[in-house]
């Protein structure tokens, strides 16, 4: 049983009404507040092995192990089945703990460094691995590009722009950070973007859906994808898509997805 506080606040209210001593005395195991085992930064199940999660992460692979099987469930749902060492039913074992709200949540602003009213004489310091933010030109009023890769249904933005411990610290580096694209799904995506010059996506339903990961989209921009057609988007990533220049594209006719293959070229007037 781990535990991962939802903030630095409510871990210090746990701390200070007692609540965190009884986790620890119960045997849980509490984690930094920080994104960890939602991202497969931490207590990855082993391989075939089954996890419980109460955090809305539960795509191929997430918990950093490739056949692991992540489920969701409820807090009484996953503190249950840690107990009994199986998946439980927390209304087999009586009346639940009557737990009350507090009043109020108690705000720390201690940590916070606020900016000067004026910031015009303040310097930015970036390391090495900071880059510029790349910026595309113009839309335009045609678009031509080989189909870099074709996906089916349900491709989130983890299998568009992985995370995890080895490409996260990537972020602030998009040219480092683009070499990971598709990682999971084609690994030569990158290699064959750039040959070509960029290009078209071709997915199924639901493309983009998951994480609002905006580097889903800027880092294939970097690569300099120009379209992606899909049968339909998840709302969010559609937003992104077209934030970075990326063209959200949905086909008239679902059926002619199943027309357009791998390497084909295409023209979009």
């Amino acid at each position: 049983l781990t535990i991962s506080p939802g903030s630095r606040q409510v871990l210090e209210m746990i701390a200070a009404d007692g609540r965190l001593a009884s986790m620890v005395c119960a045997g849980a195991r509490v984690l930094e507040v920080a994104c960890g085992p939602c991202i497969g930064m931490g207590q990855a199940p082993p391989s075939g092995g089954v996890t419980l999660r109460t955090f809305n992460r539960n795509f191929e692979g997430r918990t950093g192990t490739p056949d692991g099987q992540c489920y969701l469930c409820s807090p009484p749902t996953a503190v249950a089945s840690a107990l009994a060492g199986c998946i439980t039913d927390p209304r087999t074992l009586g009346e639940p703990p009557a737990v009350e709200q507090p009043q109020s949540f108690e705000s720390d602003i201690s940590g916070f460094i606020f900016p000067p009213q004026d910031g015009a004489g303040i310097e930015i310091v970036r390391g090495p691995n900071i880059k510029p933010i790349p910026r595309c030109g113009p839309l335009a009023d045609s678009l031509e590009g080989e189909v870099l890769l074709k996906l089916d249904d349900n491709i989130t933005t983890d299998h568009i722009m992985p995370a995890g411990a080895k490409i996260l610290p990537l972020r602030s580096n998009i040219p480092a950070l683009s070499e990971h694209v598709f990682e999971q799904v084609d690994p030569d995506f990158p290699r064959r973007a750039r040959e070509a010059g960029g290009g078209f996506v071709v997915a199924g339903e639901n493309y983009g859906q998951g994480s609002s990961r905006e580097h889903a989209a800027l880092a294939p921009m970097y690569l300099g994808l120009k379209a992606v057609i899909a049968k339909s988007f998840a709302r969010i990533h559609r937003a992104n898509l077209i934030n970075f220049g990326i063209v959200p594209l949905t086909f008239a006719d679902p059926d002619d997805h199943g027309r357009v293959g791998q390497g084909d070229r295409l023209v979009v007037e």
